[in-house]
Parts: structure tokens; C-alpha cells; sequence
């Protein structure tokens, strides 16, 4: 069952990913969806549960209760589930396509994979730590949702785009690429069994790759995404100690 209720105190996408979360880890909380804009979540329960079990769990910023009868917010996350995962995901997809074409027309004239996988990482980084700044309050929150180390270490979530976005620099730049492919080994091995974990567990919450500007839900195609990027750090150390 799920019921729509009022909540004030939300200001950004930060305090939704929070009310998000705290939520979710309710127990027969399925899931729980914030529309930010009507100051609304949808709460997806197996069964009911108290409104003052809802808003104890929240933080005294936050006021929850419950809506009359009207439930405006359900029918569209109906709609939402009814998308196919290739139209959820298109944005990300799009965004792969010119990373590679980029990548390609970059080394087009003389040709070499390998100078083709440094320039994909680099603009890979580049491009999603951009999406990830443009909310760079609301990520945190939601990388925490699935990341282990940024759950454990709140201030890692902070400085993950930056991270991204030196690794990015440096892989470009042809710069300590050794351990640039290290870092991306450690830091992407990290969040893929995050996401591996929540996949399992058939969590539905939203993916934070491209920060939380563009809302995509966590799929496969994440821990596709991040396994291209492992696999071609694992190409690259091989054939530099080799």
C-alpha cells in the first residue's frame, strides 16, 4: 500500500535524499518517494504504520502528516514505474553515446586503445563530477544511500566530485596515470559493491552517478557503468607492468 503525506521543513535536495532515507530504513517501509516541489513523500509500506512512527523517525526540522483522501503524488509514481528502464535511462545512455564519440574523434587521426580508454576515463570523470557539483549539498545524501565508505565517512561523499574531477584532469592530462588507475580501482570497487548490495536487496532508490540534478533510478546499467571503468583500469595497469 502507499500513502501520500504532507511534509514541511524540505528546502533542497538534500533534505530529500534525508527524508528519503530515513524512511527507507524503517522497518515494512518498501520505499519512499519526496516531491519536493508539492512538499509531498509517498511512503510504500507491506504494512501500516503509524503516522507518529513516520515523523518520530524524521528530524524535528521536519513535520509530517497526513493528506485527506487526495493522493496526487501516487498516480505519478505509477506513471514512473511504468517507464521502461531504457526510458528512465536515456539521459544517462546520451551521455555515455558523447563521452565516446568524443573519445573517438579525439584519437581518430592516429589511432590507439589505449590513448582511447585514458581519454574516456578522463572525460568520464569530468563529465559526471560536473553533474554531481551542480548539487553538490543534495549528493552527499544520496551517495551515502549506497556508497559503504561515503555511509561510513559522511565528509567522503563531500569530496568525491572533486576526487572525479582531479582524476578526470589527470587522466586528460596524462598525469600519475598509475595511480590515477589505482584510485579508480579503489574508489569504483567501493561504490559497485554498494551498488551490487542495494540491486540484491531490490531497493528502490535513486542513483546519485549523475548527482541529483537528473533523477535515475538504480539499475543495472549502474553497475554496468561502473564495471566498464574498472575493466579498463584493469587494461591499462596490465599492460603498463607487463
Amino acid at each position: 500500500m502507499t500513502h501520500t503525506y504532507s511534509v514541511t521543513g524540505m528546502t533542497c535536495n538534500g533534505c530529500k535524499a534525508k527524508v528519503e532515507n530515513v524512511l527507507q530504513d524503517l522497518d515494512y517501509v518498501d520505499d519512499a518517494k519526496v516531491n519536493l516541489e508539492l512538499g509531498e513523500v509517498a511512503v510504500t509500506m507491506s504494512q501500516h504504520i503509524a503516522t507518529s512512527v513516520l515523523q518520530n523517525a524524521l528530524p524535528e526540522k521536519y513535520k509530517l502528516s497526513e493528506k485527506q483522501e487526495r493522493n496526487v503524488f501516487a498516480s505519478t509514481v505509477q506513471q514512473e514505474e511504468q517507464k521502461s528502464d531504457l526510458q528512465q535511462l536515456f539521459p544517462l545512455f546520451l551521455i555515455f553515446g558523447y563521452i565516446i564519440a568524443a573519445s573517438v574523434l579525439i584519437n581518430f587521426k592516429s589511432w590507439n586503445w589505449s590513448d582511447f580508454m585514458l581519454d574516456f576515463m578522463g572525460l568520464f570523470y569530468i563529465v559526471f563530477s560536473f553533474f554531481k557539483l551542480l548539487d553538490l549539498k543534495g549528493f552527499p545524501e544520496s551517495f551515502k544511500m549506497y556508497d559503504p565508505l561515503a555511509k561510513a565517512i559522511p565528509a567522503y561523499g563531500w569530496v568525491y566530485p572533486f576526487i572525479e574531477t582531479v582524476l578526470g584532469i589527470m587522466f586528460l592530462m596524462r598525469i600519475q596515470i598509475p595511480l590515477a588507475l589505482v584510485i579508480t580501482l579503489i574508489i569504483l570497487g567501493i561504490t559497485t559493491i554498494g551498488v551490487t548490495k542495494t540491486l540484491l536487496d531490490k531497493k528502490a532508490i535513486q542513483c546519485a552517478c549523475l548527482g541529483t540534478a537528473l533523477k535515475l533510478p538504480m539499475t543495472k546499467a549502474t553497475f554496468i557503468e561502473n564495471s566498464i571503468m574498472i575493466v579498463m583500469a584493469v587494461i591499462m595497469l596490465v599492460q603498463i607492468y607487463s
